[in-house]
């Protein structure tokens, strides 16, 4: 089992930068996927970006791609998400997820492990 939280959402305004951080426990992910998804109100999921442990290979959305960053620290099992330059249509709660596929991909349904959520607020 792999405990996922999410810290570092806030308000923000226009042009401002956030980074949000995913701390993992209950084992080591040196072989997982983790990504980072939003959701807006009345929107679907969105897969925002993930980052594969065991090469680094990553993935972001063309409308992230960019202004965000993903990077992981295995010694600490944790996994960020560097958002600069933030525009009102970022405002969503932001979840981090693991995979054991061990594979970057932006399927929602991929990923076994979430994270409760953080809420991310963009003023404009």
């Amino acid at each position: 089992q792999v405990q996922l939280v999410e810290s570092g959402g806030g308000l923000v305004q226009t042009g401002g930068s956030l980074t949000l951080s995913c701390a993992a426990s209950g084992r080591t992910l040196g072989n997982d996927a983790l990504g980072w998804f939003r959701q807006a109100p009345g929107k679907e999921r969105e897969g925002v970006s993930c980052i594969s442990s065991s090469d680094g290979v990553t993935y972001y959305a063309d409308s992230v791609k960019g202004r965000f960053t993903i990077s992981s620290d295995n010694a600490k099992n944790t996994v960020y998400l560097q958002m600069n330059s933030l525009k009102p249509e970022d405002t969503a709660v932001y979840y981090c997820a693991a995979t054991e596929m061990g594979l970057c991909t932006r399927a929602s349904y991929e990923y076994e492990y979430w994270g409760q959520g953080t809420q991310v607020t963009v003023s404009s």
